[in-house]
Parts: structure tokens; sequence; C-alpha cells
């Protein structure tokens, strides 16, 4: 699965910059997580970094966009190879 940013959101830029895909954005009242490019970082790290830094806990899974570790690896292989 992609990530997602919930309405608990505080805008406190900590997210943004951790995100090795560029997949963070601020949007128009909360960040935001483009599915397209969300790997939740498998091929660059163990875990999800901007779950790790969000002080709020506000960054779920996101049911919508299902995705198993092989799709997610896939997509960082397309990502990176541009």
């Amino acid at each position: 699965m992609a990530l997602m940013i919930t309405d608990d959101c505080i805008n406190c830029d900590v997210c943004e910059p951790e995100c090795p895909n560029g997949a963070i954005s601020q949007g128009p009242e909360i960040y935001q997580i483009d599915p397209a490019k969300c790997t939740e970082c498998v091929g660059h790290y163990d875990e999800p970094q901007c779950q790790q830094v969000c002080p709020v806990d506000c960054i779920p899974h996101n049911p919508q966009v299902v995705e198993s570790e092989d799709q997610l690896m896939a997509k960082f292989i397309r990502i990176t190879r541009k």
C-alpha cells in the first residue's frame, strides 16, 4: 500500500524532506502523498521515514492503494531509473 496523510496533520514540515522519492508535497491545507511515487521507502529504507518522524502519527496506509512489497519494489525501480 501507499501511505496517506490524514486531517490530523499539523503541517510541521518534517515529513517532506524525509521522503526519498519526492512523494510528499504541500497540499491546499495539509501535506499529501502522491501514491504514484510512494514506495513506503522500499528500496531505500527498512521503514517508511515519514512515519518515523511524524510527531502526531497521521500517516497510515492508504486503503485505496493496495500494493504488495514486490509491486512497491517494481515502482521503486521505475522511479529511480528515470
